[in-house]
């Protein structure tokens, strides 16, 4: 575990979502380096990683979706995001989004606080019900499964890995409107 004190978690505004670019990008190309199917295939460049980053800072700027940042030593090792914008028969609903940690730094506790602390920030926007995917039998969905979140099941071959082959994909939600009265409403540390 990351001691408390070296772990930074910061909702970034779409002013430093655009002042980190290099190392945001560089903590999502890592992550496809290494096989994560997060929706980008092989090859995929660092300058491809800065291009999504910047299309999510304008996102950010627009209130369509959040975007936390976890600072470790003062670098930037992961991050995770909350859609938003969503239709508007689903204003009390967020989607959790590529929840990223640089393979270096993995295996810190880095996405339970992610996610904790998204979890959290969706709740004070007003979101009371979150999703979730994640590729089936990867590290995340155990993370997702310890951390409270419902499986509600598995589609056979959604997505492909980033070298093509297909990957099965479980889907999770949950209600923060318990998380409320079980925190308090307090955003974690």
């Amino acid at each position: 575990m990351v001691d408390a004190d070296d772990l930074e978690i910061r909702r970034l505004d779409s002013a430093s979502v655009r002042e980190q670019l290099d190392a945001l990008a560089g903590v999502l190309e890592d992550c496809v380096a290494g096989g994560a199917s997060v929706g980008y295939m092989a090859p995929f460049s660092h300058a491809d990683a800065r291009g999504e980053f910047e299309a999510f800072a304008a996102e950010v700027e627009q209130g369509r979706r959040l975007l936390l940042a976890a600072f470790a030593g003062g670098d930037l090792v992961g991050t995770a995001q909350v859609i938003l914008g969503l239709p508007p028969n689903q204003p009390h609903r967020g989607e959790i989004a590529r929840v990223l940690v640089h393979r270096s730094a993995r295996r810190r506790g880095i996405a339970e606080r992610l996610m904790e602390h998204a979890e959290a920030e969706a709740r004070a926007e007003g979101k009371t019900l979150l999703v979730l995917d994640a590729v089936t039998g990867d590290d995340a969905e155990r993370l997702y499964a310890r951390l409270g979140w419902t499986k509600v099941g598995v589609i056979p071959g959604y997505a492909l890995y980033p070298d093509g082959r297909p990957c099965d994909t479980t889907y999770f939600w949950k209600s923060l409107e318990q998380e409320v009265a079980h925190r308090g409403g307090r955003l974690p540390r």
